[in-house]
């Protein structure tokens, strides 16, 4: 049972940690969509006139046409990054099985309607089995969930059948070349059974779309504080993508094109000329205006009160950490490293912070705030608010936010000193150590005298640097003691034979911003942005295998 429970966290995180890749991308192509767009739009180009020209004309639109990279293939970029993502070997094999498994998942739903005797220009036929466009078939439009299904299995199947052998007469066809074989006929047939159940099953999350819209502004304000409350065990990630790209978060029609999930409705809008209607600003109210209030005022407020009640001889040590904290927050959408750092002092204190977080969505949605995208960030503010035009009401963030500042400082710095919260820089003084080194006791030299014993490159580039790669594995149990290492934006994620074994306190010293032992075998630990590094650090000392 523990370890079927270990599993299941193992395959959940894994997930989440996927739909970083093409949200990552996301992202980048609506920043592209939203400067081309507003920039080649008539309402500024009339104003400053020099945009007019042909060349900035052209410039301008190819922007916005790259940024469609990623809304238009939306699907298949999931249906790749998932088996990419969860593969721990041959990633590349996976990522083109997943692109295989999705066209013939596709092309077997358009046999199914043929050989049916569906007509593809009936209004009703189209409205009852969703039919739509998808990598030039006529299929049905499974969006994101039909995706995931697709990842899924293919990463599945990718485990299972990478080292297939097949006999002699077929050897050729076998190892790693029968796993797109197998992918293309699993999700064939598969893709049979699609038009049987997807009618019923869309309708139910129509039903809970509707639902969720008939609670108003309190939609996007339960929405926001359930991120925040799944942030700390790394599931929020889902619940993310199903209000952005299915019809949880609200479906409509844009320029003639019917659209479902709060970001696509959005991106799509960027595309259109045709004034928003109710079901794209409804939508909208799950995006990232609804971050700002938080992003942009109240975490900065945060760390500035969690500054003020530090120390005084300990203010210069933590002020790096806390600058670096709120730039991540304020310039990169990125709050774990201020989250995790009263995370773990005050769960009550992270939990108010939820409820906050939830009521920055709801103060956005009842002003009729329209900015959109996926951060919350300055440069959601800028390109989607004011570069888009006083429509957007991008003027009310800055109030908004200062009041969230103001807030936030008051409320942690009472919370901090009333219950004599250990925030950094008020920790007891450590004890000494006696002579274990700063860095995870002795370290052994290499021939030359560099320091090291044998750590490969990359790791012993690190001991040098911010995060010890050497001595967070020592605190971490030990090469022995990890069965698997992944990691997310901000946090390494594994699997371990004894979370019991993890010296929190000690990775805590080499510079983790917090812990996470969900159970006696899966263990998150929060590094902040140059995790990336961190894990491929540790990766390299760990057995092959």
């Amino acid at each position: 049972m523990q370890k079927t429970k270990a599993a299941l966290w193992e395959f959940l995180q894994g997930l989440g940690k996927t739909f970083m890749l093409p949200v990552a991308l996301l992202a980048f192509c609506g920043i592209m969509l939203g400067i081309g767009s507003s920039l080649s739009s008539e309402a500024v180009t009339d104003n400053v006139a020099f945009l007019k020209g042909e060349g900035f004309h052209l410039v301008f639109t190819w922007m916005a046409n790259t940024g469609l990279v990623a809304f238009t293939f939306l699907p298949v970029l999931f249906a790749m990054a998932i088996p990419l993502g969860l593969a721990r070997e041959d990633k590349g094999v996976a990522a083109f099985s997943g692109f295989v498994g999705f066209v013939a998942m596709n092309l077997a739903v358009n046999f199914y309607l043929t050989a049916k005797g569906v007509d593809f220009e009936d209004e009703k036929a189209v409205e009852h089995y969703g039919i739509a466009d998808v990598l030039g078939v006529q299929s049905i439009d499974t969006g994101l969930l039909g995706a995931v299904a697709v990842g899924i299995v293919v990463s599945l199947l990718h485990r299972r059948f990478r080292t297939q052998r097949m006999p002699d007469a077929l050897a050729f066809f076998g190892g790693l070349r029968f796993v797109p074989i197998v992918s293309a006929l699993v999700l064939s047939v598969l893709g049979l059974l699609i038009p049987l159940v997807w009618p019923t099953f869309n309708g139910w999350i129509n039903a809970v779309g509707r639902g969720i819209g008939h609670t108003g502004v309190f939609g996007p304000f339960f929405f926001g504080m359930g991120e925040v409350l799944l942030r700390p065990i790394g599931l929020h990630h889902i619940l993310v993508a199903m209000f952005r790209f299915t019809d949880v978060g609200g479906s409509g029609t844009v320029c003639g094109d019917h659209v479902s999930g709060a970001l696509n409705l959005f991106y799509a809008q960027l595309d259109c000329s045709a004034a928003p209607d109710a079901a794209v600003t409804d939508a909208t109210h799950f995006l990232s205006q609804g971050k700002m209030a938080v992003y942009l005022g109240g975490l900065p407020g945060a760390a500035l009160a969690m500054y003020h009640c530090a120390n005084r001889r300990m203010r210069p040590e933590i002020k790096a950490l806390l600058v670096s904290g709120v730039v991540a927050c304020v310039v990169g959408g990125i709050t774990e490293p201020l989250e995790f750092l009263f995370l773990f002092v005050a769960p009550w204190l992270y939990a108010v912070h939820a409820v906050l977080v939830g009521l920055g969505f709801l103060t956005a949605a009842v002003l009729g705030v329209f900015i959109g995208n996926t951060d919350g960030n300055v440069i959601d503010w800028l390109v989607f608010g004011v570069l888009q035009g006083s429509s957007t009401k991008w003027y009310l963030v800055p109030v908004i936010a200062a009041v969230w500042f103001a807030g936030y400082y008051f409320l942690f710095r009472w919370a901090i000193t009333r219950f004599d919260l250990k925030t950094p820089g008020r920790e007891d003084p450590p004890a000494e150590d006696g002579d274990a080194p700063e860095h995870g006791g002795e370290r052994k030299e290499d021939p030359d005298g560099t320091p090291g014993g044998g750590i490969p490159e990359p790791a012993r580039e690190l001991v040098a640097g911010k995060y010890d790669a050497v001595a967070m594995l020592e605190a971490l149990g030990g090469a022995g003691n990890i069965r698997s290492l992944d990691n997310c934006i901000t946090r390494l994620r594994m699997t371990v034979v004894d979370a019991g074994q993890v010296d929190e306190a000690r990775l805590k010293k080499l510079g983790a911003v917090g812990v996470i032992k969900l159970d006696g075998h899966t263990v998150q630990v929060v590094v902040g942005p140059q995790v990336q590094s961190v894990k491929d650090a540790i990766a390299t000392m760990l057995p092959v295998g």
